[in-house]
């Protein structure tokens, strides 16, 4: 029978791991922007990090429940039209969730995400699918009576203060 023993000792290449860390790390940002202090320097890296949230809701456009990709324009001007009609939705959808985080954060206050968890970060589009079912009865005589608005339909909207509105 042969028998083997191997012994090791690891050690950090520091100089190496220094060198990684700065390539990984290292944003080259192209700005017509003077910048001349270190903290202006911060605030654009962070402005530039922030994108991401803007680019997510351009994702709506590729999503196949939005009819974006049946809409066909030739003329410059109607593209521009549609793209403005998109940005002033979701210059909409965004604040609107803004409002609800805010809200809920300041009352200390949760709603539950689709797993049933409470959460102060719903997405838009979550508050808007907790809302589906809702009915507004229209009777004869004038009257509007609101259907299967329940307990946590009015805390979202008295967090928005739209509750006015509903009740």
């Amino acid at each position: 029978m042969i028998e083997y023993k191997i012994e090791a000792q690891l050690e950090l290449d520091q100089a190496e791991w220094d060198k990684q860390i700065f390539q990984r790390s290292l944003f080259i940002l192209g700005t017509n922007q003077v910048i001349d202090y270190w903290e202006d320097q911060e605030e654009l890296l962070q402005a530039y990090k922030e994108q991401h949230s803007v680019e997510r809701g351009f994702r709506f456009i590729k999503d196949p429940n939005i009819v974006a990709s049946s809409f066909f324009v030739k003329k410059p001007e109607r593209v521009a039209a549609l793209l403005f009609v998109m940005t002033t939705c979701l210059l909409v959808y965004s604040a609107l969730e803004y409002r609800i985080r805010q809200s809920l954060k300041k009352e200390n206050k949760t709603v539950p995400d689709q797993k049933g968890k409470p959460t102060q970060s719903p997405t838009a589009r979550w508050v808007f699918q907790i809302f589906v079912g809702i009915h507004v009865l229209k009777l004869p005589d004038g009257k509007q009576i609101v259907l299967n608005l329940k307990e946590e339909h009015r805390n979202i909207l008295q967090l928005l203060s739209y509750w006015n509105f509903y009740s």
